[in-house]
């Protein structure tokens, strides 16, 4: 079986699909591993390095995907272009926004893998990229508000007097929150944090913050652990009770986002109006719509003097880390699902992690969520 490995189609992303390490574990798997040349280019990996771990290096791509059975990339491709009938592709694809894509792989005959779309579940933890780029996140998260505050975020006592700890909201305590809260906390902040579901409440006080408590009456997770869309009367309810947090705070970061929805607006103008000015607020959703009115996506936007962080791509900032992990979590699922006497990739119709990711396969919409959206 051909596994090729693609560069990335935006300019603009930092991270890459897999480092030499992981390369080397997949040519173990008795696979013809094709690595286009330049994967590295981003993190100054020369395509040696690539050789070095047992791959062939491909100049022309559109030769190497008109002959690979297996493609593996990160960012969403502009469609399935090159590949031929029966290929199978694994990336992140946004198939609740962009519709057009799946329609294209569909046409083309490629078995889509959506990396967004795996279940988050105790056998897929190691295979779920959604969670590890979000832990990344969040700790990219604190480290740029830190940047832009005009504060420092540990007490420190000096001749010249004592300077009391900069203090910190984080909204939403799911991965990207957590890690945002034990970033802050490392750094000597006081730190406070609110989550519609009680459950994480422990969480967050293991991590050494304050939980917040807001009364906002049935709520909970859904089956896959994420926070349940609330009700407008419910979102205005925690607008509400946030705002003394959000106007004592130096450093507000909020991580709310609805997979294949737009995101819950959280924090109003007013409530940025009672901030003091200098102080920062980081919209880890700004690229689906926003928590924070007024947030732009990949712009710092200062209004009444507090500066709003709109970065999409918070875990591109660390993009080493980000690309060995997600190597790691596309390795681990290609080795779940590798037959070692066939030495090839097995789609498992019957598996939960390929019936929650499959998206195309044999020129149709099968995952039913999409399928519904398209209809």
């Amino acid at each position: 079986m051909k596994i090729l490995l693609l560069k990335e189609q935006d300019p603009n992303e930092t991270r890459i699909t897999a480092l030499p390490d992981i390369v080397k574990k997949m040519v173990a798997l008795e696979a013809t591993v094709q690595v286009e040349s330049g994967l590295g280019a981003s993190l100054h990996i020369e395509d040696s390095a690539y050789s070095d771990a047992g791959a062939e290096i491909v100049s022309d791509a559109s030769s190497a995907m008109a002959e690979a059975d297996l493609v593996l990339r990160l960012g969403k491709p502009s469609g399935p272009e090159g590949l031929k009938k029966g290929a199978i592709h694994i990336s992140y694809l946004d198939p609740f926004v962009d519709l057009e894509t799946v329609k294209k792989f569909a046409d083309a005959g490629v078995s889509a893998i959506c990396m967004e779309m795996i279940p988050r579940t105790t056998i897929a933890q190691k295979m779920d990229a959604l969670s590890s780029q979000a832990s990344l996140a969040g700790y990219s998260a604190v480290l740029q508000a830190a940047s832009k505050l005009q504060r420092s975020l540990p007490m420190m006592m000096t001749p010249a007097g004592t300077l009391s700890p900069c203090k910190v909201f984080v909204i939403g305590a799911g991965v990207a929150g957590l890690q945002a809260i034990a970033t802050a906390k490392r750094l000597g902040a006081r730190v406070e944090a609110f989550d519609t579901r009680p459950v994480v409440e422990e969480q967050v006080q293991s991590l050494g913050a304050k939980f917040l408590k807001i009364d906002l009456g049935e709520t909970g997770q859904t089956d896959g652990g994420y926070a349940k869309e609330l009700t407008p009367e419910q979102i205005a309810k925690q607008q509400e009770a946030q705002g003394k947090a959000i106007a004592k705070s130096d450093i507000v970061i909020t991580t709310a986002k609805l997979f294949g929805r737009p995101a819950p607006r959280l924090i109003t103008d007013d409530q940025i109006a009672a901030m003091v000015p200098g102080s920062v607020i980081v919209d880890m959703a700004a690229g689906s719509g926003g928590n924070v009115e007024g947030s732009e996506p990949d712009q710092d936007v200062v209004k009444h003097g507090v500066t709003i962080i709109g970065d999409t791509n918070l875990e591109g900032r660390v993009p080493y880390d980000a690309s060995q992990m997600y190597g790691s979590n596309l390795f681990n699922l290609v080795q779940h699902f590798w037959d070692k006497e066939q030495k090839q990739f097995t789609l498992n119709r019957e598996d939960e992690i390929i019936q929650g990711a499959l998206i195309t396969h044999e020129g149709e919409v099968v995952h039913s969520m999409i399928k519904e959206r398209i209809a």
